[in-house]
């Protein structure tokens, strides 16, 4: 097993809360972390129809056979189960004792705001950080495969062509939650929705025009991005608020979370078809966009992530707020450094009065250089920004 940067999260989280939830994409690890960082717990998964009978039987007997806690997996399968376990752990009040996982944020999120808030510490695991991959030697050697391959365990500890497994990733996980939260009558359409937002990853969204090129409606549309955000298929990175007397976009940013399942969508099914895709400069800035929302989630944390954008085009592909600090972030697939990469940093740090600030530019190459208050990395090295 590759240990995750999730595991001293849960286990802090486990010292203070007596119920600790993993939620994230189907496949992206959650139970394999919960079992590697809780060995000693026993293990229940709710897509067994026995167990899944049994706790809505009798969730209390269910409870009582676990008095020291337990592994609750898919979770969200039980609504009512929540309700007994608010009970149970106001009793006891032991911290650590049960460890929920969940793959849909509409069901475990609102089973826990209902019945179980303020008892539970939270982790929204992604698939594999960089970092992690780098640390037991499987972080591909060039980025073209990176952004072919993207980030799933299962991909890292299996022999499976990316293009194999996305396409039964999509098929058995994708489809089965979205039918599973919403009815969509037509599969078909939903699909071709799919590849209309992998085509359109690192842009901003324009719900009218996706809905017009899918032939849906804009409800509809609305809809579906609802729902691929909460299966953590997508994120919308929100645009920061702070107006340097330029008038703001307001509209989010679509990325996906697994830069794989975008390029698969596209139809890039081999590294050596990414070098020269249209797409490679947004599937890049895609990988770049959810590791350092890996970051934060990894860590417990809500997302500390923007973008910035005037009416007049200058942006800042990436904004990360500490306080009332903000650190600005630029995103080139190029492995030659051009000139002009550092522009909008160098406007930036005019606009907002921070020419002293250190700024960072995230580059596709593998050298690392220093251009006074603008650091150049490579994607190998994006984990020193801060």
């Amino acid at each position: 097993m590759i240990t995750r940067n999730s595991q001293t999260t849960l286990q802090r989280l486990a010292q203070g809360f007596p119920v600790v939830a993993i939620t994230g994409p189907r496949q992206s690890g959650k139970t394999t972390l919960a079992k590697a960082t809780f060995p000693n717990k026993p293990y229940l998964s709710f897509e067994d129809p026995d167990v899944r009978a049994l706790a809505e039987a009798d969730p209390r007997r269910l409870l009582a056979r676990y008095a020291d806690g337990a592994i609750l997996d898919e979770v969200q399968r039980v609504p009512e189960l929540f309700s007994y376990l608010q009970t149970y752990v106001d009793k006891h009040m032991q911290p650590g004792m049960f460890i929920l996982t969940g793959s849909q944020q509409f069901g475990l999120l609102s089973g826990i705001s209902q019945s179980l808030a303020g008892r539970v510490g939270m982790v929204q695991l992604l698939p594999l950080a960089l970092s992690e991959l780098s640390r037991v030697a499987l972080l591909p050697g060039g980025v073209d495969e990176l952004l072919c391959k993207g980030c799933y365990p299962a991909l890292y500890d299996r022999n499976l062509a990316p293009a194999d497994w996305f396409a039964g990733y999509v098929s058995t996980y994708v489809e089965r939650d979205v039918r599973q939260l919403i009815n969509v009558r037509n599969l078909s359409a939903f699909q071709r929705f799919l590849k209309m937002c992998a085509a359109r990853s690192g842009q901003l969204l324009n719900l009218s025009s996706l809905a017009n090129d899918c032939g849906i409606t804009h409800n509809t549309a609305a809809a579906w991005i609802s729902v691929l955000e909460a299966s953590y298929i997508i994120h919308l990175l929100r645009p920061h608020h702070r107006n340097f007397n330029k008038r703001l976009i307001k509209s989010p940013k679509l990325y996906f979370c697994d830069v794989g399942l975008a390029a698969w969508l596209l139809g890039i099914h081999k590294p050596e078809e990414v070098a020269f895709h249209a797409m490679r400069g947004s599937l890049f800035e895609t990988m770049v966009v959810a590791e350092f929302l890996k970051r934060c989630w990894h860590d417990g944390k809500l997302s500390n992530l923007y973008f910035w954008r005037d009416s007049s085009g200058l942006e800042i592909d990436l904004v990360l707020e500490q306080g009332e600090r903000l650190i600005p972030i630029e995103i080139k697939s190029g492995t030659t450094i051009a000139a002009d990469f550092t522009a909008n940093l160098k406007k930036w740090q005019q606009l907002s009065g921070t020419t002293e600030q250190l700024t960072w530019l995230i580059h596709g190459g593998d050298q690392r250089f220093d251009s006074g208050t603008i650091q150049l990395l490579p994607w190998r090295e994006l984990e020193l920004v801060g």
